[in-house]
């Protein structure tokens, strides 16, 4: 008992060289199933050091690179501090998306199974905290053009919770995911993600279908005016390079004459 605070700064220490140093650890998963359990025993309501420690220390490991050695464990842990303390939903989602992989999609896959697991443990009402920066993250996976990354985030909506959060909150929802969904559907080059994104789309127009046609038509009415914006920027440049081909040429008669 005694000694229960001096273990823990111990294996905070060694998780604090691991983050700021990127050196190697070959017990982390081993320390995060002990500390899985330590977890699982806080009292509540949580003490404000076990709260700082999911913070500074079991969200920024997410950065770590050795990340996929020990994931299964560390989203143990973090979903334990959930279940304990549903207030924290929001602060490890925003985690996640702050520390999201840009390069890796075995990474990205990882993060999108522990992201499940952290929707699942979460209440509506945080998730909503952060339900804009989160659903952009998904969509960017679902247009991902990584098979596997794009299945595993449409995969997401198998999940009850998800399928529920969604219909709740379709009306913010489907603007962000319609243009990720519009590209899976017909640019992307993977039969299964273009079925998945299919079943994607008929979920929500059994939900609203109302509601999807107008997504639609807002949608088509941007892409429309974002071509015509691109348009006039092609026909000015074109005319300034035409104004400038004229002015060289002035330039080289006016020399040739006074020669």
């Amino acid at each position: 008992m005694a000694f229960r605070s001096l273990i823990r700064k111990q294996i905070n220490y060694i998780f604090y060289i691991l983050i700021f140093t990127e050196s190697k650890h070959s017990g982390v998963s081993e320390l995060l199933e002990i500390l899985g359990s330590i977890i699982n025993g806080f009292a509540l309501p949580l003490k404000k050091e076990h709260v700082r420690f999911l913070k500074t220390v079991l969200i920024p490991l997410h950065k770590v690179r050795s990340f996929s050695q020990f994931s299964q464990q560390l989203a143990y842990c973090v979903t334990q501090f959930i279940n304990k303390d549903h207030s924290l939903a929001s602060a490890v989602i925003e985690g996640l998306l702050k520390f999201w992989p840009r390069q890796s999609a075995n990474k990205e896959q990882l993060f999108l199974n522990e992201l499940e697991e952290v929707l699942e443990a979460s209440t509506g009402a945080e998730v909503t905290k952060m339900l804009i920066p989160l659903f952009t993250q998904v969509a960017v996976c679902v247009s991902s053009p990584h098979f596997q990354v794009a299945e595993r985030a449409l995969f997401l909506w198998n999940n009850d919770a998800v399928a529920q959060f969604t219909n709740e909150h379709r009306v913010q929802v489907l603007p962000i995911l319609y243009p990720a969904l519009n590209v899976s559907t017909q640019a992307h080059w993977n039969s299964t993600v273009h079925s998945l994104a299919f079943n994607i789309i008929r979920m929500f127009m059994e939900m609203d279908v109302s509601l999807w046609d107008q997504v639609s038509k807002n949608h088509e009415l941007e892409q429309k005016e974002k071509e015509e914006k691109r348009l006039a920027q092609v026909s000015k440049w074109d005319k300034l390079r035409k104004k400038a081909t004229a002015s060289r040429e002035k330039e080289r008669i006016d020399e040739n004459k006074t020669k």
